[in-house]
């Protein structure tokens, strides 16, 4: 009997160690932070480049942080995503997050959100003004028929903006549409508007796909209005539109941009999101997609008009960059 319970003591003793030895071997993936990454529906660039970024990020960094990207509706279901907690992170365009910081536009009448700061912008998103070949200026867009992309969405406020620089009222001045890039390219090949907003990473599917059976312009907007804009609203930039972008381009075309950008919630502790700026730009030569190559640290502080993540900050701040 003592020497079954002497044998049994020793079976409990090395089961006691192999339980401590495996929770000591145990991967530090196991206690990495768990993040929710919300970017926009899964034909998206957003969709398409968080994804390309998590993959890379979730094997460099899988001691800190594992990120699950989810599609969501975009710009501003991401930012109401955050504020309810129901995303850490989350990708968008940098005028609808100045909106929602400021209550204005169309986040105008709530109360400002700023459950949320910066991390970094990524790429630009061309304002791309695309018209029937007859039309040369943005001011004989007054009196035409013009899609301004979906209701409600940044586009549609992005248009309102430029048209107003041009002295053209959206709602006075054009005949507005609201229809989506797919249907504003079908409806401008078919006649029956006139010119169409795009608010996206040229070249854009919509606007290629377009180019293959219908020819068109796309309308320049001149440094003047350029910078008239830049100083009124913060969160545009310069962005050029080069002529081998769409097959019926013959020149490059000066236009203005919002920025894709990256935000996270105040909630998210400095350490994680330290990391994730971190590996945004040191790993970007390693992330599979074509708006990697637009990653770096003058683009990342660009176009922001709110506070910085602590976090982001201290990356920035460890190389050479001073941000608020």
């Amino acid at each position: 009997m003592k020497g079954f319970k002497r044998a049994l003591s020793l079976t409990m003793v090395l089961l006691l160690t192999f339980i401590i030895a495996s929770c000591g071997s145990t991967s530090s993936a196991t206690n990495s932070k768990k993040i929710t990454l919300a970017s926009g529906g899964t034909s998206g660039t957003y969709y398409g480049f968080s994804g390309v970024i998590a993959q890379r990020l979730n094997e460099t960094l899988s001691d800190k942080l594992k990120i699950n990207v989810v599609s969501t509706g975009a710009s501003k279901v991401n930012v109401q995503m955050i504020d309810d907690g129901d995303a850490d992170i989350a990708i968008l365009q940098n005028d609808v997050m100045s909106y929602a910081y400021n209550a204005t536009d169309m986040f105008e009448g709530s109360t400002p959100i700023q459950s949320f700061s910066a991390i970094a912008s990524c790429y630009p998103e061309s304002i791309q003004i695309i018209v029937d070949k007859s039309i040369k200026s943005i001011a004989e867009l007054k009196g035409k028929r013009v899609s301004v992309g979906d209701s409600g969405s940044g586009t549609e406020f992005n248009a309102k903006q430029i048209l107003a620089a041009y002295g053209i009222d959206i709602d006075n001045d054009i005949v507005k549409n609201n229809q989506s890039f797919a249907d504003s390219c079908d409806s401008l090949k078919n006649g029956t508007i006139d010119a169409a907003f795009v608010t996206a990473g040229h070249p854009t599917v919509a606007v290629t796909e377009l180019a293959s059976n219908y020819d068109f312009n796309i309308l320049p907007i001149d440094k003047a209005h350029a910078d008239s804009l830049i100083a009124d609203y913060g969160f545009y930039a310069p962005v050029t539109i080069e002529k081998d972008t769409y097959s019926v381009l013959t020149e490059d075309i000066p236009t203005v941009a919002v920025m894709a950008t990256y935000i996270a919630s105040n909630n998210l502790d400095e350490d994680t999101v330290y990391a994730f700026t971190k590996g945004l730009f040191e790993e970007k030569e390693n992330f599979e997609h074509q708006k990697a190559s637009l990653l770096n640290l003058e683009t990342g502080v660009s176009g922001i008009a709110i506070p910085f993540h602590k976090g982001a900050a201290k990356y920035y701040s460890e190389n050479g960059i001073t941000v608020e």
